[in-house]
């Protein structure tokens, strides 16, 4: 039944990826772009341990994510749902903690990058940021591959959902659509990390969907069999 504790678990642990994401990022006191630069520091350093923490609230955010996909796959481990669902899960949850190891890299070198530049000559600096770029070029590949592994996790957890009807339909077409543009955006449009940002937001209210919807009406496993 809804009540059960296992639907209660998935369900709140979805709620709560959702509003750790949400307010980690909304709260922070700066937004780090798809390249560290100089001024960043600053920014950083004007409210650092406040930014630390907001920036763990999110990150996370993203860990949480994956124990709540994780645990919607355990709720439908069995015939025939588990042949796309789990599959799905399982792929959504590879991209999640790529996407959370990626954003590690700019809590960790933008609290870090404040000692390594203050009081420093323009050429340390520019030394600093030369190498930082580097690695951050790596780091906006990593994340490209976490949001198209994430997308075709969707696809399939969403597929899984619309077919069996374990959730009303159009959750399923939602999570599938989201999956689509996810791929979509990346693939076709690689260089431009600004128009991504909206599918962030919509992967909270996916999130906060799944969890209010298993906690008010459970999950469809087929006749006479509800969680």
């Amino acid at each position: 039944m809804k009540n059960s504790f296992e639907a209660k678990f998935t369900g709140w642990t979805f709620i709560i990826s959702g509003l750790m994401l949400f307010f980690g990022w909304l709260l922070s006191s700066h937004h780090i772009g798809e390249y560290i630069v100089v001024s960043d520091f600053e920014a950083v350093n004007e409210n650092l341990w406040y930014w630390i923490w907001m920036f763990r609230i999110h990150i996370f955010g993203w860990v949480i994510m994956g124990i709540a996909v994780i645990a919607f796959a355990l709720l439908l481990n069995q015939k025939p749902h588990r042949t796309m669902i789990v599959p799905g899960a399982g792929v959504l949850v590879i991209g999640t903690f790529i996407l959370a190891l990626s954003v590690a890299f700019y809590y960790s070198f933008g609290a870090w990058g404040i000692g390594q530049t203050d009081g420093k000559s323009q050429l340390e600096i520019d030394e600093f940021m030369q190498g930082v770029s580097i690695i951050n070029h790596y780091v906006t590949c990593l994340i490209r591959f976490g949001r198209v592994f994430s997308g075709v996790g969707l696809v399939l957890l969403g597929l899984g959902l619309f077919k069996w009807e374990i959730m009303d339909k159009w959750v399923g077409i939602f999570t599938m659509v989201m999956g689509v543009a996810a791929m979509g955006i990346i693939m076709l449009i690689p260089d431009n990390f600004e128009i991504y940002k909206p599918l962030f937001h919509v992967k909270v209210v996916w999130l906060l969907t799944m969890g209010v919807l298993i906690l008010r009406k459970g999950v469809n496993l087929g006749p006479k069999e509800e969680v």
